[in-house]
């Protein structure tokens, strides 16, 4: 009798063409000037215990980078935001990393413009994705800041707009890596701190929350924590930050959709404050999951009657 391989993708469920197809079975053309060309934006979603977290700003920041690359969606609002539910209710998932993703597409025979390539639209549902898991929380982040490489200038890629250009990224995260570190950020090309691999950086200095204002992606969840500081009448700052002060913090964190608030216990070879996640960074944590339930920023999962009879009989 023949052994069943192990599945080496995650479950869930993917939309392409018109379709909704099993993630393992999604596949872009080799001619679409995503693939070729990294020419595509995209934002990722998270859904928790059947809610999805903020949707509204997520596909607002994906219409807008559209815009900013020219790119015309070929489904509306509406049927953007029922793609995502039906991904969503079709996979079955309560906690869900959830991407939309519109490429540049191809054209016919070929044609090297872009002008004549048709867009592509497309959409997946996976389990929840973490950068840093639950388990691993206290422990914290080791980060290392890259000695090799910048950040790609927000002159060349707009960082504003979610991309693939992560070449700098992966090259400065394999460097750190054979230091000994769990995740990379960048510098820019004038020595001040950009983001990381996936996610957004803060320091804490004398008890005002600082992150950088440029040569990064403006994230929802960076967006959530400087709400939170706001409610809580935690003093924030965004402006250039300097790695002298990243390197003199009493704490750092990350966000990310992949975790939310991250504590960063270590920099390099230095511990961060006393080697723990420090108050500030637990307040913003618990403030941030608290408000996944019963807040403005929580839209539940629509489910179809496909997905309803689905649930009804599994």
């Amino acid at each position: 009798m023949q052994q069943k391989q192990p599945r080496s993708m995650p479950p869930g469920v993917a939309y392409m063409d018109g379709s909704f197809i099993d993630i393992a079975e999604a596949r872009i053309p080799i001619l679409d000037w995503g693939f070729l060309r990294s020419d595509a934006t995209y934002d990722v979603v998270h859904v928790w215990k059947g809610n999805f977290f903020r949707l509204a700003d997520h596909v607002d920041r994906f219409l807008e980078g559209l815009g900013r690359l020219r790119m015309e969606l070929p489904v509306d609002r509406a049927e953007l935001e029922g793609i995502l539910h039906e991904c969503v209710a079709r996979a079955g998932l309560e906690d869900a990393y959830v991407e939309m993703i519109c490429t540049r597409g191809s054209a016919p025979n070929y044609e090297r413009h872009p002008r004549y390539a048709t867009p592509r639209f497309m959409a997946f549902a996976i389990p929840f994705s973490w950068i840093l898991t639950p388990e691993r929380w206290e422990e914290g982040l080791h980060v290392g800041v890259s000695r090799d490489h910048t950040r790609i200038a927000s002159t060349a890629v707009d960082p504003r707009v979610k991309n693939y250009h992560w070449l700098d990224l992966v090259m400065g995260w394999l460097e750190v890596s054979d230091r000994g570190a769990d995740t990379v950020v960048l510098v820019s090309e004038h020595g001040d701190v950009c983001e990381g691999a996936g996610f957004n950086i803060f320091a804490v200095l004398d008890g005002t929350v600082l992150t950088p204002d440029k040569g990064v992606l403006e994230g929802i969840t960076r967006r959530s924590a400087l709400d939170i500081c706001n409610d809580l009448d935690i003093p924030t700052k965004v402006a250039p930050l300097a790695l002298e002060e990243l390197r003199r913090a009493q704490e750092v964190f990350v966000t990310s959709t992949a975790g939310g608030i991250m504590p960063v216990t270590r920099l390099d070879d230095a511990a961060v404050g006393g080697g723990t996640p420090g108050p500030v960074t637990r307040r913003l944590y618990e403030t941030y999951w608290d408000r996944h339930d019963n807040s403005p920023w929580a839209t539940p999962v629509k489910l179809s009657n496909a997905a309803q009879n689905r649930k009804q009989t599994s």
